[in-house]
């Protein structure tokens, strides 16, 4: 379990530094951040902080004894539970619903692909939580680790890209 804790501990830092560029983007641009933009970065963050969560939650369940698959179903069923609470959070904001519709009539082949990171993300949990191929149940969870920071540069790709066109403009 030695090399799981620190590989996890190493993708919760890197999630870490997503975390911190959308701050620096929002500090910096306070006065020029427009709401779609604002959306952005605390989905940025949001999806950064999860990918933290998600990631100490095995090494924290490990410091309990909880071994084997059943550590990593507990751990799959937290991350999620977590995952949905947030999308369900997200889109209870009017304006991030707004966002969401905006983005997906400006850039159908882009929400698309968001939607299938988030795919990505929860078929891997979904897996683990059935028992398929329990030998795996670190690979999945590592799947879903991955893809959820794909999914946070992503959405931080998007936001720099839109600041930069804005700025030609």
């Amino acid at each position: 379990m030695f090399e799981e804790v620190v590989l996890f501990v190493t993708i919760a830092e890197i999630a870490g530094v997503f975390v911190g560029f959308a701050a620096l983007i929002s500090v910096t641009r306070r006065d020029d951040i427009e709401a779609s933009q604002l959306a952005q970065i605390r989905a940025v963050v949001t999806s950064g902080l999860l990918v933290v969560v998600a990631a100490l939650v095995p090494v924290g369940l490990a410091f309990y004894h909880v071994e084997g698959h059943g550590l990593w179903v507990t751990a799959s069923v937290v991350y999620l539970i977590l995952n949905w609470v947030v999308i369900y959070l997200a889109l209870q904001r009017s304006a991030n619903r707004e966002q969401a519709r905006a983005q997906a009539r400006q850039s159908p082949v882009g929400a698309a692909f968001f939607w299938l990171l988030e795919l990505a993300i929860q078929v891997p949990l979904l897996l683990i939580v059935f028992g398929v191929n329990r030998d795996l149940d670190v690979a999945f969870y590592m799947t879903a680790l991955v893809f959820h920071l794909f999914e946070a540069v992503f959405i931080l790709v998007q936001l720099v890209y839109a600041q930069a066109g804005r700025h030609r403009a």
